[in-house]
This record gives C-alpha cells, structure tokens and sequence, in this order.
C-alpha cells in the first residue's frame, strides 16, 4: 500500500485543526495534464473562469512541468505549479494538502477526464470546498474501485461523453455544463489579444520538433534530411527541443552539419515568438505542435494513431486551416500509447507507416511556395 493511503487520514484529521478564512472564497481550476493539454486547456480557461464571482480570483492548479505554458493564459488568471513527484513523499505532500486546505475555496473544479485518486484527486479533496464539479473519469482498472468510491465526494458529477472523445470538445461540454452559458465549438486559435509578439528570423524558417518523450513516436533523421533538401538553398530550418533531446538522441546531431539547419533550445516562452514568424512548424504530436496551432502558424502534424478520436488529428469543428495531420490509418488506433505490437526500425507501426514523399508534399503545399 502506497504512504499516501496510509497517511491521508491522519493529514485530513490534522487539516481540520488548521485555521483558514471564515468565509470561502476563489475558485480553483485543477488542470493536472502535460505540456500540450495545457495548451488545449488554455484555449477553453475563459469558458471555466466564468465560474466566478465579481469579487473572486481563479486559480488554475498544474503540473510543475507544466507550468511553462502558463503565458498563453488569460491576464488576471493565477497559477499554482505543484511538483506531483513530491506528493509521493510525505512531509511535501502534508505541506501541500494543507496549503490548499488553507486557502479556503469557495469552488474546485477538476477539468481532467483522466484522474488518479492519489494526485489531483486528492489536492482537490484537500482544500475541502464548499461548492465541487468534476467530469465522470476515465474507466482506470487499477484504480477503477477507488475513482467509484471518490464520486461521493464531489458536489457535481458531469457525463460527457463516450471514453474516446475530442479532448477540447469534451472540455467545452463540461464548461458549458457548469456554468450554462451555451457557446460555439472553440476553434484551436488564441484570441489576438493573448498572442505573444512576434520574433525575428534572419531567413524564411521551417521550425521541425522531432522528438517525443516517447521515442516511438519519431521519425528518422533521414525524414529531416529530406525535408531540408527539399527547401530553397535560402531558407533555414530550426530544430527546436532541450538540449537533453540531443542527448537521447545522438543520430539526430548529424543534421546540424547541414547548411541553414540549426538547433533551437529556446524554452516555450520564447520560442513562441518564433514559432509565430515562422513558416511553417513540423512537429510529433507534442506541445510544440499543439502550441504552433493555437498560435495561429500554419503546422504539420506527423502523428501517431494511439490519440486518433482524442487529441489529434482534432475535431473538423475546432480545426484551424492552417492545420494539417498526417497519420497511418490502423486496426488498433486510438490505443493511448499502449502498443502492442512489435517495432518498425524502433518505431510504432504508425509511424513508421508514414510516407516520406506525403511529408514532403504536405510540407511544399502549407508553406505556399514550392521551391
């Protein structure tokens, strides 16, 4: 049995001896996804900040990690970053529960479909709310009797939907559940007003993301190699990641000795910039790509098929123009990354699937001007 299971009673007997605010007041957004759900997140916090009164804060609650996409929120909205690695130790996690009990919100509200009871579950149930909402969760085997036994203690339960749903359009039902105001699917664009400013490039510029947390999901550097050849001489391509991806994967040095590639380390905040001047942005289906669309740059996705149905390629309602997927049709899509089938040159079947030249002719027609 994990600490956490052993101790949260104890911690929840201890919180109540803690002094906060007489009256409850703010509301809290708990938002407990990865770098590219909170840029999807971001597209829809407006809808789920209507939550609150006149005279109340929201506060969005993420992932440490996370928290870097914070700039593409609203002004006025607060950020809670947590470290949910440090809810596996016990001092840190008592600090944190009782920080949130403290603050004394009028309303939380989970905004993940996919929730574990010993993380956002329990930050949510920590700070003791008057007023709760979350989404019915995701079926969880593991956890499935715990998720069951923790829907007595929200105040409002939402159904939305099958389990294999767009995550943005699943968001916009639940924000419309809560708060009654019926609006238009939100297409993936940032109102202008929250644009950040846009970069300088010294060369029209083809921005490629090639790596993934998951090594599965890349394609080879030779892709690359074929994308540059297929540029003017006088265009330059950025290969945007942390140094570490270089790190990880060492093949992928070998495109920065050829001409107009370079490596492009820039954390989100400043590449931002960049990816707006940019013409056009190749990526894995990753934060980069989710950031590129949402900031209105015309984006090439080379997806897998384990998010088909959920996160790309996104519903027809909020797809922009200027976004393109690219993906291998396969009996098992949609598996959320649990593959169960063997390896293509270290690659999922889907991906290695893809075809160089529809890369290449993708690519040609998004930036508007064959070479």
């Amino acid at each position: 049995m994990k600490p956490s299971r052993l101790v949260d009673p104890l911690l929840g007997l201890e919180r109540r001896l803690l002094r906060r605010p007489a009256s409850a007041s703010g509301v809290l957004l708990i938002s407990a996804g990865g770098l590219g759900d909170t840029v999807l997140f971001a597209l829809v916090l407006e809808r789920f900040a209507a939550l609150a009164r006149p005279d109340e804060t929201v506060t969005v609650l993420l992932r440490q990690e996370a928290a870097r996409m914070a700039f593409l929120f609203p002004p006025g909205i607060q950020v809670e970053a947590v470290d949910f690695a440090a809810l596996k130790r016990i001092g840190p996690r008592r600090r944190l529960l009782a920080g949130l009990y403290r603050r004394h919100y009028r309303l939380v509200v989970s905004t993940d479909f996919l929730r574990h009871p010993d993380l956002d579950e329990a930050l949510a149930h920590a700070c003791a709310a008057p007023e709760s909402a979350a989404m019915v969760p995701r079926p969880w085997p593991k956890y499935q009797r715990r998720l069951q036994a923790g829907t007595r203690r929200w105040g409002k339960l939402v159904e939305t939907g099958p389990v294999r749903r767009d995550k943005v359009l699943r968001l916009a039902e639940f924000a419309q559940a809560l708060t009654g105001q019926s609006l238009p699917p939100p297409l993936v664009a940032l109102p202008p007003a929250r644009l950040p400013a846009a970069g300088t490039l010294p060369a029209p510029t083809v921005i490629v993301q090639p790596f993934s947390a998951v090594t599965a999901k890349q394609s080879p550097p030779d892709l690359y190699r074929r994308l540059r050849a297929a540029l003017p001489a006088d265009w330059t391509m950025l290969m945007a990641g942390h140094p570490s991806d270089l790190d990880r994967n060492p093949a992928f040095r070998s495109l920065l000795a050829l001409p107009g590639v370079a490596f492009e380390p820039a954390p989100f905040v400043e590449l931002a910039g960049k990816l707006r001047t940019a013409r056009l942005v190749v990526s894995v289906d990753t934060a980069c790509f989710h950031l590129a669309a949402a900031l209105g740059t015309p984006a090439l996705c080379l997806a897998s098929a384990a998010y088909v149905g959920e996160i790309v390629p996104y519903a027809e309602a909020i797809t922009p123009p200027s976004v393109r997927f690219l993906w291998q049709t396969m009996p098992c899509q949609g598996c959320l990354g649990d593959c169960r089938r063997a390896l293509v040159d270290s690659m999922y079947p889907c991906v290695a699937a893809l075809s160089p030249d529809a890369v290449i002719a993708a690519m040609v027609s998004l930036i508007g001007s064959p070479p």
